[in-house]
């Protein structure tokens, strides 16, 4: 291995060093503690040390870096305290996920780490995200973010990558092919010769790098990153190195060729560098052992403090709490001038008052600038916010929904425009495993709200129509807003973009234009896990949501005998489960319509909190009203059959002869 020393001094050589050895000196131990069963797992990055401590180096320490689990390098470079790290692995509290969660899956702002989730391709979706806040905020910074020559088959790299280069975005998006993909080896990956290659198809730089070479790698990083601070755009690294150990230890090496791992061997980066300085006379054998030795007791010593560390005592609260940022909610009230908006006005008004009242807020989805979305709520708004403001996407939800990941991380808003909410399909991953998993597991909020247009009436088919709130509900560490009326959209929209937590916002199409209401002009606030009462009675209790809600109130029209409480929920989570047990337990029968099909829904957990907590004050069995357990079909006729609408005046009036 050859190494250009060029006009680097000998402390920087020896510091590198010094960078080197010390990921590999806690790698040895951690390999003789998972076999004294003392952590749980280890990924090791033997003999790929010099990419994340050459990088890392090249890096400054205000630029964010996202790693993976073999880039132990990159935690100790950036002088993360060991003891904090000892303690991470053995799931403890000086860690950085309090226990929740293990190996390197956790970021850091002190450090401006953001670690990695098991789904591998959202890192570089997110490190778009920090770019473009580094881009807008003019801080001439680079972001840093790695995978592996595996990783790069998932769609959300290429994604990222495209969206990176058509926003030029300042990112340095690195690829460490270590050979295999856990045992597939690359042959079976991918049909190219050099992934580096692919960078052509983005219109992108990209550079060959020998990863097991520290110099090459520090000088080249250090070149690369200065220019790109200078000039932002992305800028692809394939770094040719070899995993010299398992994916993970339990897994082994036994699928590699003997021959491979004696040649890759022999391009140990340690060894060779260390030979290196020795023949430059700047690393003598007696510094050796010496560097060796204070590594090996600052192990030693922070492992005692890890080990001497108490177990996580678990705690109810402490659980439950974590799952969301903390929110005050600040009411702000209307003021009395109104104007009769429909709803899409009303969703407009309140999206550009919260444009102005928040001065880095950024619009993302496909045609929302100049063309003001599908629906043209964002119609004007580029005129009145510009186009880094207002910001057209390619048609990659993944990725744009990362990438408003990536903007809280860096501390902006976002809000993204779902063409329609069925399409959230396509950025699912990131909705449900990154967004709403980050607070509780770092104690990192995603500050974003997904506006999710929904619903049928439309004739739009299996593709447009869909009501998909539950595949949220469900999902722990989301909020889920779903409104009925212009008054209610406009006020719970401004504090979803006020709430710093996760909002998915639905907006039913089919009230858009359809629906009236006198709204205030000047800017206000509705609170979440807050129902509205819309009639009061005593016979029975209508709970319902969205499209519904008019449903339940046109049918009330044609039998005004009938005494009912309507419950509009207009929150979903968090729900309104007060207004839902006092207004039950004054009427003794409840119904909850909803547009979604029945199997699954909300209205069946909130038929079962009836159940649970209202039992004895029941007349009757908790009655749903769902639409067809099918997809949504398009002809007028056969969606009116799948409809919930068609059916609720019968079972309500059943119900109300119980």
């Amino acid at each position: 291995m050859k190494f250009d020393k060029s006009t680097l001094n000998n402390d920087t050589l020896l510091d590198l060093y010094k960078r080197l050895l010390k990921p590999r000196l806690i790698e040895e131990k951690m390999l003789i503690l998972l076999r004294q069963g003392k952590i749980s797992k280890w990924f090791s990055g033997i003999g790929q040390e010099a990419i994340a401590v050459g990088v890392t180096s090249a890096m400054q320490d205000e630029e964010y870096i996202l790693p993976m689990h073999r880039n132990l390098g990159v935690f100790t470079t950036r002088n993360i305290p060991l003891y904090r790290l000892f303690s991470q692995w053995q799931g403890k509290a000086n860690g950085f996920t309090k226990g929740r969660d293990r190996s390197f899956h956790f970021g850091t702002q002190q450090y401006k780490i953001v670690g990695m989730i098991s789904h591998l391709g959202p890192q570089f979706g997110v490190a778009d995200g920090i770019a473009l806040a580094s881009k807008l905020k003019n801080k001439n910074q680079v972001t840093t973010v790695f995978t592996g020559e595996g990783g790069t088959s998932e769609g959300d790299i290429h994604e990222a990558l495209n969206v990176a280069s058509i926003w030029q975005l300042p990112v340095l998006f690195c690829i460490e092919n270590n050979g295999y993909g856990l045992s597939t080896p690359t042959k079976e990956q991918y049909n190219c010769e050099n992934l580096a290659d692919r960078a052509i198809g983005y219109g992108m730089e990209s550079h060959i790098i020998d990863g097991n070479n520290i110099l090459e790698v520090y000088t080249k990083i250090s070149e690369i990153t200065e220019s790109i601070r200078k000039n932002p755009r992305p800028v692809l690294i394939e770094f040719k190195t070899f995993r010299m150990r398992g994916h993970e230890e339990a897994s082994g090496t036994k699928y590699v060729p003997q021959d491979l791992m004696d040649q890759w061997a022999k391009k140990d980066p340690i060894e060779n560098y260390q030979e290196f300085l020795k023949n430059e006379g700047i690393l003598t054998d007696e510094e050796e052992v010496k560097i060796k030795e204070d590594i090996i007791h600052e192990i030693n010593e922070h492992l005692e403090i890890a080990f001497a560390e108490e177990p996580i005592t678990p705690n109810l609260s402490t659980e439950l709490n974590d799952v969301f940022q903390g929110f005050k909610y600040q009411e702000v009230k209307p003021k009395e001038n109104t104007s009769e908006l429909r709803l899409v006005d009303a969703i407009s008004e309140g999206l550009k008052q919260s444009m102005q009242r928040h001065e880095d807020l950024v619009i993302m989805g496909q045609d929302v600038a100049e063309y003001g979305g599908v629906f043209k709520i964002t119609e004007g708004f580029v005129e009145a916010f510009g186009k880094e403001r207002v910001r057209n996407t390619p048609i990659c939800e993944s990725a744009i929904i990362e990438s408003a990941m990536g903007l809280s991380i860096a501390g902006i808003k976002s809000v993204v425009e779902l063409q329609f909410s069925d399409f959230v399909t396509s950025g699912f991953n990131p909705v449900v495993n990154y967004l709403a998993k980050s607070h509780y597991r770092w104690s990192q909020n995603a500050d974003v709200v997904l506006r999710m247009p929904c619903g049928a009436g439309v004739a739009a088919g299996p593709f447009h129509s869909q009501t998909n709130e539950a595949w949220f509900t469900k999902t722990p560490g989301l909020k889920v807003v779903f409104p009925a009326f212009p008054y209610d959209a406009k006020g719970l929209l401004a504090t979803a973009i006020n709430d710093p937590n996760p909002v998915l916002f639905f907006e039913h199409k089919a009230l858009y234009r359809s629906i009236r209401q006198d709204v205030p002009t000047d800017y206000y606030t509705l609170p979440f896990g807050k129902a509205s009462l819309l009639k009061e009675g005593n016979d029975i209790t209508i709970i319902t949501y969205g499209a519904a809600v008019h449903w339940a109130l046109n049918t009330l029209d044609v039998h005004p005998n009938i005494s009912a409480d309507v419950i509009d929920l207009r929150t979903l989570q968090p729900l309104d489960t007060e207004a839902i047990y006092t207004s039950v337990k004054k009427t003794g029968k409840a119904i909850i319509l909803q547009e979604d099909s029945l199997f699954g829904g909300i209205a069946s957990d909130i038929s079962s909190l009836i159940m649970e907590h209202c039992f004895e004050y029941l007349d009757a069995p908790v009655k749903r009203v769902a639409s067809l357990d099918t997809p949504i079909p398009f002809i007028n006729q056969l969606e009116e059959q799948y409809l919930a609408k068609g059916k609720f005046e019968e079972e309500l009036l059943k119900l109300l002869e119980y």
